[in-house]
């Protein structure tokens, strides 16, 4: 068995990629349209994941074993619920401190702060929970991180 992907289903592709990518800085690694069904898929993948694997994320076929999210559009959705029972998607990241402040100035609210220097919680357009995990060692508590109340639930 091996692992190929997590999907999730959008409802506003231009709002998650603007999340996924811009924002939490995954690469878009291959798209498929499907007109007559209706629906698209787009597969993003870490740039450091990309890096590790040898890839630029312009191959065809991606290798097997490259983690990835699946992003779900279905063209004539209205919406979702949001599913508790999926639980959340996790990521390293060189820096809580400023993901969490460009997430923020992008609009996003930081559900969990980083107080610790090392966890946070935000939430995707389409309210999937994304676990941001400092690499390495703890940050030191800063400002305004440390003293930020949690705001919702992840």
């Amino acid at each position: 068995m091996e692992y190929l992907h997590t999907m999730i289903r959008v409802s506003d592709i231009d709002a998650s990629l603007k999340f996924y990518c811009d924002g939490l800085g995954l690469k878009n690694v291959r798209r498929y349209d499907n007109e007559e069904a209706r629906f698209s898929l787009i597969f993003l993948a870490s740039p450091d994941d990309l890096k590790r694997a040898g890839l630029t994320g312009a191959e065809r076929p991606l290798p097997p074993g490259l983690p990835m999210i699946e992003l779900t559009y279905n063209w004539d959705e209205n919406g979702y619920n949001e599913g508790r029972n999926f639980g959340h998607l996790a990521y390293r990241v060189e820096n809580v401190y400023e993901i969490c402040q460009k997430l923020m100035d992008m609009g996003i609210t930081i559900s969990r702060p980083p107080r610790d220097g090392h966890m946070a919680f935000v939430r995707s357009p389409d309210n999937i929970s994304i676990e941001l995990l400092q690499k390495g060692d703890h940050l030191p508590p800063a400002s305004p991180w440390k003293d930020m109340e949690n705001n919702g639930s992840w």
